[in-house]
């Protein structure tokens, strides 16, 4: 009795693999979500709790090591090299409040888009991905007069928690903030 085997051409089948995937289109999450849900990264910043949109955050990471900037503002922490990119890194914290940010292991840097280049910003704690219904969407009228009043347009109440959603985008254009010099 004689067996034939059947050879398979790998390429033919990698081949095969890729073109099934090319031709699979999966809806992008955005697309996935249902109407009147919003979802952001959602981080505290001394006692407030923030959430930023998806679109603003390149990455999450620890705080890397930092070289110091000579004559830049006490906010700004120096400048890092993540994966062989230089990024300014700023406590945010210090920045909004004047406070800087206590370093423990909950600390988390966010990497996020701005002209010419990413900056990493330095949060006291992230909470990770948080979904919110247009239903829980309260007025921003409890961000007293503080240098918070301008970079949050819209909060949204979970369980008695108030999110206040954080322009990162506005942050990285106000003057103060791109001109780090003291």
């Amino acid at each position: 009795m004689q067996t034939t085997q059947t050879s398979v051409d790998p390429f033919a089948v990698l081949l095969d693999y890729e073109q099934r995937s090319l031709a699979h289109e999966p809806g992008r999450p955005e697309q996935v979500d249902a109407a009147g849900h919003w979802r952001g990264v959602g981080f505290r910043l001394g006692q407030r709790r923030l959430v930023v949109g998806f679109d603003e955050v390149v990455e999450i990471i620890p705080l890397p090591p930092a070289t110091p900037v000579p004559g830049a503002a006490p906010w700004m922490l120096g400048v890092a090299n993540v994966r062989g990119t230089l990024l300014p890194i700023v406590d945010l914290k210090q920045f909004m409040e004047g406070e800087r940010t206590a370093l423990h292991e909950s600390t988390r840097v966010l990497v996020v888009r701005q002209a010419g280049g990413n900056v990493a910003v330095l949060i006291d704690e992230m909470y990770g991905q948080r979904t919110f219904n247009d239903d829980d969407a309260i007025a921003s009228d409890d961000v007293e007069a503080s240098r918070f009043e301008g970079f949050i347009k819209q909060s949204y109440c979970v369980n008695e928690l108030v999110w206040g959603v954080f322009d990162m985008a506005l942050l990285t254009r106000t003057p103060e903030f791109r001109q780090a010099a003291a």
